[in-house]
This record gives C-alpha cells, sequence and structure tokens, in this order.
C-alpha cells in the first residue's frame, strides 16, 4: 500500500474537507480525490461521505484512522533509523500562540538554521486548545503553551520559563504614570482590549474583573494581538499583555505601563502527545527551544515600569 494515501486520508479526516486537505498538501482537489477513491477500492469501504459543506468521515474511516496513524509513526520510524548516522533533518511543525510565534521562536529558527541546515521547522499559530489537536492528531509534533498546567493523561508538559505579563494603557489615559497603584476596583470599571477566548491571561484577566459586583467593566475581545495593542494606543482603553509585544511601543511612548496590581508572569509550557515517537528532528527543535527559554523565577509584574522582557 502506497503510504501517501494514508498520509492524505488521515490529513481529509482531520480537516473533513478535501479542499482544505489539498491545500495543506499542495495538491490538486483532483488528486486528494482520486488518492482516496484508491485507497477505498483498494480497502473495500467507503471511508467519506461526500457532502456539500465537506467530508464526513464513516464508521469504516474511523476504524481505519487510528491504524492508518501507527502506519505512519511506524514509517517515520524507519526513515529516521536509515538516517540515524547523518544530523537531525526534516520538517518540524510547532504549534504556538502569536506572541512566542512572532517575539521568541525566529531567534529559534534562526539558530537551528545554523546548527541543523538539514531541518525545516514550520510555525502554525494556534490556541492552546487546537495546539493539544494537533498534537493529538499528528499535524503538529510540538507545541508551547502559555499555560499554568497542561493536565491532560496523553500531553507531556515540561516547563520552560515564564512570558512576563504588563497592563498597558494610552500615554494621555488618567491612569498612565500615576504614582499610586490601581485596584483591581477601579479596573472593572474600564474598557479593555484583550486576546481572543482561549489566551490563558486573557481568561483570567476577564474572570477577574467580571467577579466584582455592581461593575460592568466592557470586554472585547480580538484574535489578534496587533488589534488590542491599537486600539489602546489610541486612547480606547487597557490592555493585559505580554511585555515582550509592547516593548517597542513602551520605548517610543505610545503606550504607557498601568501601575496596579501584581500580576502574574504566565508559563511556557513545552508539550508533545505522550505515544507519539519524536524525531530526531523534533528532539533536535525541543533541545534548541529548552536553549532559548531558561528557566526563571515567576515575578509579579504589577509594580515593575523599567524591567526588561527575559
Amino acid at each position: 500500500m502506497d503510504t501517501r494515501l494514508l498520509s492524505t486520508f488521515t490529513t481529509v479526516a482531520r480537516t473533513e474537507s478535501f479542499t482544505a486537505a489539498a491545500t495543506e498538501l499542495h495538491l490538486a482537489q483532483s488528486t486528494v480525490t482520486a488518492q482516496m477513491q484508491a485507497l477505498e477500492k483498494e480497502l473495500g469501504a467507503r471511508l467519506f461521505d461526500r457532502l456539500p459543506r465537506g467530508a464526513a468521515i464513516t464508521e469504516a474511516g474511523r476504524r481505519l484512522l487510528q491504524e492508518a496513524e501507527k502506519v505512519l509513526e511506524a514509517e517515520s520510524r524507519l526513515r529516521a533509523a536509515a538516517a540515524a548516522e547523518g544530523p537531525p533533518a526534516g520538517r518540524v511543525v510547532v504549534g504556538a500562540g502569536e506572541t512566542l510565534c512572532s517575539a521568541r521562536l525566529p531567534g529559534v529558527i534562526a539558530s537551528l538554521r545554523r546548527r541543523h541546515p538539514g531541518l525545516e521547522v514550520d510555525l502554525s499559530p494556534v490556541g492552546t486548545a487546537e495546539a493539544v489537536d494537533g498534537l493529538r492528531t499528528g499535524r503538529l509534533d510540538i507545541a508551547l503553551l502559555l499555560e499554568e498546567e497542561v493536565g491532560l493523561r496523553d500531553i507531556d508538559a515540561e516547563h520552560l520559563g515564564y512570558e512576563p505579563l504588563v497592563l498597558v494603557c494610552a500615554p494621555d489615559h488618567p491612569f498612565a504614570h500615576r504614582t499610586r497603584p490601581v485596584t483591581w476596583e477601579e479596573l472593572a470599571q474600564e474598557a479593555f482590549f484583550l486576546h481572543e477566548q482561549g489566551c490563558s491571561y486573557s481568561d483570567r484577566l476577564a474572570h477577574r474583573l467580571l467577579s466584582f459586583p455592581g461593575t460592568r467593566p466592557r470586554l472585547t475581545r480580538f484574535g489578534s494581538i496587533e488589534a488590542a495593542r491599537s486600539c489602546v494606543a489610541a486612547g480606547l482603553g487597557l490592555t493585559l499583555l505580554p511585555r515582550v509585544t509592547v516593548e517597542d511601543a513602551l520605548r517610543e511612548g505610545r503606550l504607557a505601563v498601568v501601575t496596579g496590581p501584581p500580576i502574574p508572569d504566565v508559563p511556557v509550557q513545552l508539550a508533545r502527545h505522550r505515544r507519539r515517537w519524536a524525531s530526531p528532528a523534533a528532539r533536535a527543535v525541543m533541545i534548541e527551544l529548552i536553549r532559548h527559554f531558561p528557566n526563571h523565577t515567576p515575578q509579579p509584574t504589577g509594580h515593575r515600569t523599567g524591567k526588561k522582557a527575559r
């Protein structure tokens, strides 16, 4: 059996779409359709119901999916064993939030290119739920999660370090440069522009702001950190973001730090699927990530106005 058919099958099963699978695999949609027809013919079973809105996996397809993933993993092991004498090479897909993808991982990739020229790293901007799903389906090899704890049986997580958080506002906001710390009750009266739901630190802040009786904080969620940052710079409210994402704006005076209640730094967790084999290329990426995220002791950010991001 051509394992390329199994690879295409698992991609269609995950995306629930022949079109999306074709895009991800860089194939024509007609090729994906032909491959699935060939696989169904070889196995003598219908694997997908073709629906107007996508491809729904059949019961036979569900039975095949787990076994197909095992075959593909075994193939990866064989290829790695054959190349065991050489340097790490191949493609590794890393999932991480927008902050880490834009501010932290470029340095890791640059270092990997110098150390392992044959290694290719693809970044996939994802939230925690999507990252965990990607690890489970095999779409991701590694994920970086901004979470206090992962606590999932099938996911191994290793603490890498901490990402400092900071409350910011426009430089002409009443809270800017105020010497007396702003209280939670005062913050709960403000408008906030936060990262999308599923972002651990934004969700915790929203929960805290909404917990005060008699207050009505105005919370707007964005899928883009840049959108939240721009709204705050325009004087529309406040936001809580990793300091690394606002360093330039703070230095240039487009944003100001809000001196307020202590907010702990958010942990960075390196996650991978417990039962999935880690290729030499994936292990090389994990080693480099550990090198770039030294383990720090968390410190509250509420009263820090000049400390640089680690």
